[in-house]
C-alpha cells in the first residue's frame, strides 16, 4: 500500500484522493487551514502548510505561480521523495499561451529547484477532474499520461493509476513533460470553449 500527501485543497485535490482512495493508498491533505469541514473525508488525514508530509507520494495540486511558497516551506522535506506536478501553466487572463519557457516546462523547472533524491513525476495534467473522480472517459477506463526520469518513482506512480482502476501510460522521460502541458493546455481551452465537456477528455484506446 502507498501512501499519498496532497496538497491543495481544490478540485484536483479531491479528485486525485479519489484516485488514492481507491488504490488503497494512505492519504494527507495539506491546506492552509486544519479548519474541519463537511467535505472532509473521512478516510484521510488533514494537515496545515508547513506540516510534515507523511506521503511517500507528494502532489503539487496548487496552481503553478503557487510553487515558490510551497517550496518556502518544504524544499528540503521533499528529499527521497516522488513529486507529482499536475500543473497545466495557462495564462488564464488571454487564454493563449503556456507561462512555462518555451524549451522546458513547469515540471523540469521544478526538478531543477528541488533537491538531489527528489523524483519528480509529471502526471494527472492531462486529466480533467472529473475523469478522474469517476475513474471513466466515456465507456473507457480514463488513461493517465505520465513522464520522468526515474523508473521507481514511475513504477510508483503506474502503481497509483492503475490501483484506482484506470490506465497508466509512461511516455518518457521528464522532457516529455513539456508535450504534456501542450495537451493540458489544449484540453482546457477546447473546454472552456464549449467545444467539449469537462467531464470528457482525452483518452487511447486499447
Amino acid at each position: 500500500m502507498s501512501s499519498i500527501s496532497i496538497i491543495g485543497s481544490g478540485k484536483m485535490s479531491s479528485a486525485i484522493a479519489e484516485v488514492a482512495a481507491r488504490a488503497g493508498a494512505d492519504i494527507q491533505i495539506i491546506r492552509r487551514s486544519t479548519s474541519s469541514s463537511s467535505g472532509d473525508r473521512t478516510d484521510a488525514t488533514y494537515g496545515a502548510l508547513g506540516d510534515d508530509l507523511t506521503g511517500d507520494l507528494v502532489v503539487l495540486a496548487v496552481p503553478y505561480n503557487a510553487y515558490p511558497s510551497i517550496l518556502e516551506h518544504y524544499r528540503d522535506r521533499l528529499r527521497d521523495k516522488v513529486v507529482i506536478d499536475i500543473a497545466n501553466p495557462i495564462d488564464f487572463s488571454t487564454y493563449d499561451e503556456l507561462k512555462s519557457p518555451p524549451d522546458s516546462s513547469t515540471a523540469a523547472e521544478l526538478a531543477r529547484q528541488l533537491p538531489q533524491g527528489a523524483a519528480v513525476v509529471k502526471a494527472f495534467n492531462v486529466n480533467l477532474g472529473d475523469t478522474l473522480t469517476s475513474g471513466t472517459n466515456g465507456t473507457t477506463p480514463t488513461t493517465v499520461l505520465f513522464a520522468g526520469d526515474y523508473a521507481e518513482a514511475k513504477i510508483a506512480v503506474a502503481a497509483l493509476i492503475e490501483g484506482a482502476g484506470m490506465r497508466a501510460v509512461d511516455v518518457g522521460p521528464l522532457s516529455r513533460a513539456r508535450e504534456l502541458e501542450a495537451m493540458g493546455f489544449l484540453q482546457i481551452i477546447l473546454a472552456a470553449l464549449g467545444k467539449t465537456r469537462y467531464e470528457s477528455g482525452f483518452t487511447l484506446l486499447p
